[in-house]
């Protein structure tokens, strides 16, 4: 994107109650010592103002539209405002705050569509309060999808990749319950998966060829239908089906064997058929440093790969680097245009 410099990121506050702000907060006070890439925050000034007071942090918080926040970023806090005041204490998130939430995640998503904010990175958010209060999708990555068909006009199908430098992974299955999951996964859910995910390797991570291996679901890929038919039935036809497009595909391969160092010299990213089955690997290698990244979008989003923290918000004792690594990726996949 030209000009980046002058357009910053937008950085949605997530749960109020959770670690969000403050390691936002933490970020901007280490801005002098190190590369911190300038994002106007979109939320609840009035939170940001007292967890910088609570942590102990000298963060003059101020109120700013996005185009100013690249200069104000060198001294002052800037947050875009979105009306509503918070009312969530760290550690007790509050019903009454999710349409704050919701509203903050789709102004972003807004700032970003008008080209005012150069990307979006999103603080981590609490399903159970949104769920309470109505809210229709299982989470952040179904959310940007419809906002995306919504102000863009098309369809759009979101996928969440989970990225640091030495692993990447995409769950086929997300948000389910894990018996539901062998239900959900059929040839056409991981064929399409894994179409969007060579083409956005390629297009926002510039990977010329991008090499997929896929995992199996069953103990040992299904060891030929001894331990389940799912893997010979499902996968192994849509991995067929992949390479006979053009997509550098492997597998099923066994999961337990996948995510050694040898194994992962061999692919570019692990598509899995469930959630868990992804992210233990990624968590376990990189959980301070991982990122997670939305695929199938016609903008930049990224998220650090964490949760809300409840147990240790307010306490300043939250570790910042997945967030530091979400706004840095988002910065670097939003510099260049993505190619066709």
């Amino acid at each position: 994107m030209t000009g980046l410099v002058d357009v910053p990121l937008a950085l949605s506050q997530g749960e109020p109650a959770g670690v969000g702000p403050e390691i936002a907060l933490m970020l901007w006070a280490a801005r002098k010592t190190r590369d911190v890439p300038a994002f106007v925050a979109i939320g609840d000034p009035a939170l940001f103002a007292a967890r910088a007071k609570l942590i102990g942090l000298d963060a003059p918080v101020v109120e700013a539209e996005p185009e100013a926040a690249p200069a104000l970023f060198a001294d002052r806090f800037p947050v875009a405002p979105i009306g509503d005041r918070c009312v969530a204490k760290p550690g007790h998130p509050d019903v009454r705050d999710a349409p704050t939430v919701i509203a903050a995640i789709r102004h972003g998503v807004e700032l970003v569509h008008a080209g005012r904010c150069a990307a979006l990175v999103t603080a981590p958010i609490a399903k159970a309060p949104l769920v309470e209060a109505g809210f229709p999708h299982p989470g952040h990555t179904e959310y940007l999808g419809a906002l995306a068909e919504s102000l863009w006009g098309a369809p759009c199908r979101a996928v969440m990749l989970l990225w640091a430098e030495e692993i990447a992974v995409v769950p086929v299955t997300v948000h389910i319950p894990l018996s539901e999951a062998p239900k959900r996964l059929t040839e056409e859910e991981i064929v399409e998966t894994a179409r969007i995910v060579a083409r956005d390797m390629r297009r926002r991570f510039r990977i010329e060829e991008p090499r997929l291996a896929v995992s199996g679901l069953n103990p040992h890929a299904g060891e030929n239908g001894v331990l389940g038919l799912e893997d010979d039935a499902i996968i192994a036809p849509a991995v067929r089906r992949l390479k006979a497009e053009g997509v550098m595909a492997t597998g099923p391969h066994p999961a337990d064997t996948l995510f050694h160092a040898a194994a992962r010299a061999r692919y570019d990213v692990a598509i899995c058929m469930y959630h868990d089955q992804a992210l233990i690997p990624v968590k376990t290698l990189a959980f301070d440093r991982a990122v997670n990244v939305t695929l199938g979008l016609p903008f930049v989003r990224t998220s650090p790969d964490h949760g809300t923290a409840f147990d240790i918000a307010g306490t300043g004792t939250a570790n910042p680097e997945s967030l530091a690594s979400a706004l840095t990726l988002a910065r670097r996949l939003a510099r260049e245009p993505a190619l066709a």
